[in-house]
């Protein structure tokens, strides 16, 4: 069964950067896509970026231009470098990624989140 192992959270001032990384295990028929996603307390799970297998990428207004999504195929591993971060990007971020089956189908997988809290 695949997993999702995501890292690189913690606590930050405002500003500041992080990078987070997310390494998938036990790909057998590779990765379609990528995704970054974010859950703030109280609120509703909420895209961040996501990345294809051709490496197009796509983001949330709240974030562009601070937050850049990279894959390394090689590696099954997805990147997510949050730079001058702000209060209200606190939340536990979750990496997801669409991997084929045996049959061709899509199946979403997710991580278990890394929360990243931000201090103003």
């Amino acid at each position: 069964q695949v997993q999702l192992v995501e890292s690189g959270g913690g606590l930050v001032q405002a500003g500041g950067s992080l990078r987070l990384s997310c390494a998938a295990s036990r790909i057998i028929f590779g990765i379609n896509a990528w995704g970054w996603y974010r859950q703030a307390p109280g609120k509703q799970r909420e895209m961040v970026a996501t990345i294809t297998s051709g490496g197009d990428t796509n983001y949330a207004d709240s974030v562009k231009g601070r937050f850049t999504i990279s894959r390394d195929n090689a590696k099954n591993t997805v990147f997510l470098q949050i730079n001058s971060l702000k209060p209200e990007d606190t939340a536990v971020y979750y990496c997801n990624a669409d991997t084929w089956t045996y049959n061709g189908r899509i199946m979403k997988v997710w991580g278990q989140g890394t929360q990243v809290t931000v201090s103003s």
